[in-house]
This record gives C-alpha cells, sequence and structure tokens, in this order.
C-alpha cells in the first residue's frame, strides 16, 4: 500500500439519463463527447481550476464552474462552441476518484 495521490486516467461513470442521452445523439454528437471524456479523464485536474488552466484543451471544448459559488461542484464542459456539453462531478476519493456525468446533451 502507498500514500501517493491517485493520478490520472480517472475512472468516468454516467448516470442512467446521462447515458441515455449520450446514446441517443447523433454520431457527431458521440464522437465528440468521447474525444471531451479523452481530455478530461487523462487532465491531471478535471476542473481545470486557476487562470488559463484550460489552456491545453483543445479550441472546441471549454470547463467552468456550472455555478461560480460552488467552484468545487458541478463543471459544464461546452462543446463546439454551445452545440453540447457535459455537466459533471469529479470526487477526489483517495482509493478511487472518479468523474460522473450528469448530463450529456448535444443539439
Amino acid at each position: 500500500m502507498t500514500d501517493d495521490l491517485p493520478h490520472p486516467p480517472w475512472q468516468m461513470d454516467w448516470t442512467a439519463e446521462a447515458r441515455q442521452d449520450f446514446d441517443a445523439m447523433p454520431a457527431d454528437g458521440r464522437q465528440l463527447v468521447l474525444a471531451a471524456r479523452a481530455e478530461l479523464i487523462t487532465a491531471p485536474d478535471p476542473y481545470y481550476r486557476g487562470i488559463d488552466a484550460d489552456a491545453c484543451l483543445p479550441h472546441w471544448i471549454t470547463v467552468r464552474p456550472l455555478a461560480s459559488t460552488k467552484p468545487g461542484g458541478p463543471h459544464i464542459a461546452d462543446l463546439a462552441g454551445g452545440r453540447g456539453w457535459l455537466i459533471y462531478t469529479f470526487i477526489r476519493r483517495h482509493a478511487v476518484p472518479q468523474i460522473t456525468v450528469i448530463e450529456a446533451f448535444w443539439t
């Protein structure tokens, strides 16, 4: 057993509703969501805290807190200039940190 902090890749789970929404998306939407998923699970901090912290993200994705009053709460990943988004939480548990997608949307 080690006391090292966990590091990426993070686990990602979906609520049943978010998974149904993802499965109902057109192929181009699913492809972009999967690309955003790859970015989130490999990020040192999926909440991209700090000034210009998301500068390393592709131009088609931005991450911000869902509510500015809760910077540690749910975050939204805006995709393709607002054509879609993922709302997710990140729980940095010691044993198994996990990202949970609670809403997926594509127009």
